[in-house]
């Protein structure tokens, strides 16, 4: 009798150790998994940030048509040769200073008359309403108030360094439609003649004046 009464006891005590066990290794777990939960955790480093246009759109250049982009480059000789003939000679020569000034206006002018264009047909995303007709007017009479101070070279062609600026504006935030070999081929383009014609301002204030007929 007292065998079975021992025995039961030593079960029940032998019970409640491994209860008391489980107990402490579930107490355990939890403080570990809690601890692993309380760790901050690296957060991962955000992609380096690129302009927009060399992101998606400069990419593309070689994409683009080639009809397009040999004579998109092909227009930059009127603008590159007067102001790297005026450097080599190291003279400013009136006469090659307004016919840069009037190519570039044309250009401007046909940037205006392009954004046009794309807004008439009935299935462009872009619509011929008064936002998008108005933007490609100005252009047009950037150009021509340029032509109208074409005696002051300095300023004609600051007003045509305004609106070839203001006609790429228009072209890459306000219509993002555009493709992307396109836009990435105006920003190139722009650049250049941008230089080009504010080299022609540097070799007006640098070097004497030389006409050549």
């Amino acid at each position: 009798m007292l065998s079975v009464i021992f025995g039961r006891n030593s079960f029940t005590a032998h019970r409640k150790n491994n209860n008391f066990h489980d107990f402490l290794l579930a107490r355990i777990q939890c403080f570990h998994s809690s601890s692993q939960r309380l760790k901050k955790r690296a957060k991962p480093e955000p992609p380096p940030q690129e302009l927009d246009l060399l992101r998606y759109d400069m990419k593309q250049l070689w994409n683009s048509p080639k009809p397009a982009l040999y004579l998109g480059f092909a227009g930059l000789i009127p603008f590159v040769s007067p102001t790297l003939f005026m450097a080599v000679t190291e003279s400013f020569c009136p006469q090659l200073a307004y016919a840069q000034l009037a190519y570039a206006a044309s250009i401007v002018s046909f940037l205006g008359g392009a954004r046009w264009g794309f807004a008439l047909p009935e299935s462009s995303p872009a619509k011929p309403d008064w936002i998008n007709l108005s933007n490609s007017v100005v252009p047009s009479l950037l150009a021509w108030v340029a032509m109208l101070m074409s005696d002051n070279i300095v300023s004609a062609v600051t007003m045509i360094i305004m609106g070839l600026g203001i006609s790429l504006h228009y072209d890459l935030a306000l219509l993002p439609t555009y493709p992307s070999w396109f836009k990435a081929m105006r920003a190139i383009l722009t650049i250049v003649a941008f230089f080009s014609l504010l080299g022609t301002l540097i070799m007006n204030s640098l070097y004497p004046e030389k006409n050549l007929f």
